[in-house]
């Protein structure tokens, strides 16, 4: 999966109603990933986690548990394609979802419960960059 067709997936699953927590859109995504195939599954992790990954930078986690970070990041990712690149360019978009605790923490379970619906297997796999708070070195100077 290819990052144009990952945005695309994120656009056509999100509901037209608010979703805070973003249960909504990962149920859709997850219903949509377990129709198969399973490297549809994998594609999607590898994004996620590099969008994810793309996000942890010292300036807009710096005052965040490593949850709160992981967690509000994946809200950015849940707003779309159009926010997220928003909040790449200039990291001051970011502080309301940090403000205010914006989460999306079901996003990162879509992989797993797809895989295991399509599999019948708990989803036992890495991806290539790690999505978890800090493991960008390039974006902590001060680690």
């Amino acid at each position: 999966m290819n990052e144009d067709v990952f945005w695309q997936l994120i656009h056509e699953c999100s509901p037209s109603t608010p979703d805070p927590d973003g249960h909504q859109l990962a149920a859709s995504l997850a219903a949509r990933l377990a129709k198969g195939p399973v490297f549809d599954v994998v594609g999607f992790a590898e994004q996620l986690s590099w969008a994810l990954y793309r996000l942890d930078r010292q300036e807009y986690g710096d005052d965040l548990s490593s949850d709160q970070f992981l967690y509000t990041r994946a809200a950015v990712v849940a707003a779309g394609r159009e926010e997220y690149e928003s909040v790449l360019r200039d990291p001051q978009r970011f502080m309301p979802y940090a403000s205010d605790l914006v989460w999306a923490e079901a996003l990162l379970y879509v992989p797993n419960n797809a895989y295991e619906h399509l599999t019948g297997d708990e989803w036992d796999r890495s991806t290539q960059y790690s999505y978890e708070s800090y493991s960008n070195r390039a974006g902590w100077t001060e680690l």
